[in-house]
Order: C-alpha cells, then sequence, then structure tokens
C-alpha cells in the first residue's frame, strides 16, 4: 500500500484527493491546509506542512499549493525521504529549478510535475497521428491559451509577482510552453512582447512569443492572454504533408468549449475539405494519468515517462527567456 498524503486542499489538492481515493493500492493518509475545510474528505488533518512531511508513514506528498511555496515544500518532502508531485509552475525561474534537481539527485526519489495538457486524448492523438502517418516535418506550431479574469482576481495572490512569480504566462501559458516543447524539442531563438495593458496589475495579462529551432528551422508562436473575454484553447500543428487543429480543451471548469480535433494530409499545395478527419474528445483522463504513472514510478523505482524535473528545467529556461522581454517600471 502507497500512503500519500496531501499539502494545499484548495481545488487543485481536491481534484488529486479525488483521483487518489478511486485508485488501487494506493491510500490517502493525511491532508494539511491553513485555509480550506477540508472535514468532509474525513482524512487526517495534519497541524503543519512540516508535521506532514515528517510523518514516517507516509511515502508520497502531492504539494497543491500557491506557487511561492512549491520550490521550498518539494525541497523539504525530498530532504524528509517523500516521493513528491508537484503542481506547475515547479519554481519562479530555471535558476531555482536547477536548485530542486541537485537536490532530487541526493534524496533519490521520484519527483513529478503536473503538466496534465499533455496527456489530454487529443494530444495523443496528435502524437499517434504524426506516428503512424506521412505527415513530415512541422513547419510551424500556433498555440493561443487565453481566459477572462473578474475583479475579485485583483485582490488574489496570483495578482503579485512576490507570490505568483509572474503572470498568466506562468499561471497557464506555461502549459501550452510546455506543449510547444514537447512537439518541438527545444527553441534556441526566442522574442517576446510582455505587457500589463488593460488589468495593470504587478503581473502581466498578455505574452505574445515567438519561439524558434533553428537548428530545424521550426517556428511557434504563442499568445497567452488574461483579456481574452471568451476562454480560448487553440494549438495549430502545421506540417510538410498536412494539419493537425486542435480547438477547445476538455477542463473541470467546461468553459473551453468541446475538444476537438481536426486532422488531414494533402496531395497538393492544399488540402480540401474531403480530407480531413475530425475526432471528438468527451471525457478528460489527463488526471488519472498523471496520478497513475506518478505511482507505478514509485513502485518500479524509476524515473517519470513524463513531467520530470528535466522536464521542468527545460520549461522554466524558456520561460526565463520570455520574461527576458518583461519592461520593469
Amino acid at each position: 500500500m502507497l500512503r500519500v498524503g496531501i499539502i494545499g486542499m484548495g481545488k487543485m489538492g481536491q481534484l488529486r484527493a479525488a483521483v487518489l481515493n478511486e485508485m488501487p493500492g494506493v491510500k490517502l493518509c493525511a491532508v494539511y491546509d491553513p485555509f480550506n475545510e477540508i472535514d468532509r474528505w474525513k482524512i487526517n488533518r495534519a497541524s503543519t506542512a512540516e508535521e506532514l512531511m515528517d510523518n514516517s508513514d507516509i511515502d508520497a506528498v502531492f504539494i497543491c499549493t500557491p506557487n511561492y511555496l512549491n520550490q521550498s515544500l518539494t525541497i523539504k518532502a525530498l530532504n524528509s525521504g517523500k516521493h513528491v508531485f508537484c503542481e506547475k509552475p515547479p519554481t519562479f525561474n530555471a535558476s531555482e529549478m536547477e536548485v530542486v534537481v541537485s537536490v532530487e539527485r541526493s534524496a533519490d526519489k521520484v519527483l513529478m510535475y503536473g503538466f496534465n495538457h499533455r496527456q489530454h486524448g487529443s494530444i495523443h492523438k496528435m502524437r499517434e497521428l504524426m506516428d503512424e502517418q506521412d505527415y513530415g516535418q512541422i513547419l510551424w506550431m500556433r498555440g493561443r491559451y487565453g481566459k477572462s479574469v473578474d475583479e475579485g482576481f485583483l485582490d488574489n495572490w496570483r495578482a503579485t509577482r512576490k507570490y505568483a512569480g509572474g503572470g498568466i504566462l506562468i499561471d497557464q501559458g506555461i502549459h501550452m510552453l510546455d506543449l510547444l516543447l514537447a512537439f518541438a524539442g527545444e527553441f534556441d531563438r526566442v522574442h517576446a512582447t510582455v505587457s500589463n495593458l488593460y488589468w495593470k496589475l504587478d503581473v502581466e495579462d498578455n505574452v505574445f512569443a515567438t519561439l524558434e529551432n533553428t537548428q530545424t528551422g521550426l517556428v511557434a508562436s504563442l499568445h497567452s492572454t488574461m483579456s481574452h473575454w471568451r476562454h480560448l484553447f487553440s494549438l495549430e500543428i502545421f506540417l510538410e504533408r498536412g494539419y493537425l487543429v486542435l480547438n477547445g480543451l476538455k477542463t473541470p471548469s467546461n468553459t473551453y468549449g468541446e475538444e476537438t480535433l481536426t486532422a488531414a494530409r494533402i496531395s497538393g499545395p492544399a488540402a480540401i475539405r474531403g480530407n480531413e478527419e475530425h475526432f471528438s474528445f468527451e471525457t478528460d483522463q489527463s488526471w488519472e494519468i498523471e496520478v497513475k504513472e506518478f505511482v507505478n514510478a514509485i513502485r518500479g523505482n524509476r524515473t517519470a515517462k513524463f513531467g520530470t524535473s528535466q522536464d521542468a528545467l527545460k520549461l522554466m529556461q524558456l520561460v526565463d527567456k520570455i520574461y527576458e522581454f518583461r519592461v520593469e517600471k
């Protein structure tokens, strides 16, 4: 029996708890949250995060806390001999992530990060089509991820860089960056505009970035925004002999539209509608896939197949490059 504890029982902590409670051979033994009402979970409530991490009956810890706590709690949990699953963002920057990598190496425990978008059915299908059919090399990609926020956001910790680390890029756009990296491998040239034109916050509300892999010539563009009054998720991949266009995303909020993938192979200079295939994805199993992989990595005494510290480091290096274009006031 794998015994697990959760630090932070907000939206993400509760989501992870629901998955863990349905997983065979896993027992959720304790949780800690200084603010949220968690009595309904009927689970032992630790009095501090440290108490939970020092509990010898717990094998693994899920860290589902505000951004500014992620790095320090990850390090403490690893040093306490726990396997760790941490929500995004892993840290505020690449140098902080390098510290975590060093601690992980010494601790010799499984460390995994929550970037569930890679595990959506539509993303799996995109990869399957690219692997099984002759689409050729990727030419370019375009990712757009946008949402609106209300005035309550202004009083939230997410609106302050000291606690959030950044704005919409590190909050939501980081998922799209992770997807672009998953398909491109890496980007070594970056140009970006980082602005807080509308909300006038301590953090950015819009990021426009152009990313290039100079070895392959592949170029990707990203627009991450919190001034998109109609929630949007769109990922387009155009290849030498076809295209894959994903619109919508199945999420707990159900505000991003139906998750639909359009794919087409081309034989001439352009595709025709008759060549298109359409795929719909009505369920989201990404949360279960992530937790299952974390558990299997622990049981198999191996590194996770995705969401690793090296994945996180590469991602934070890219975030750093984009934030170099942030204009300080």
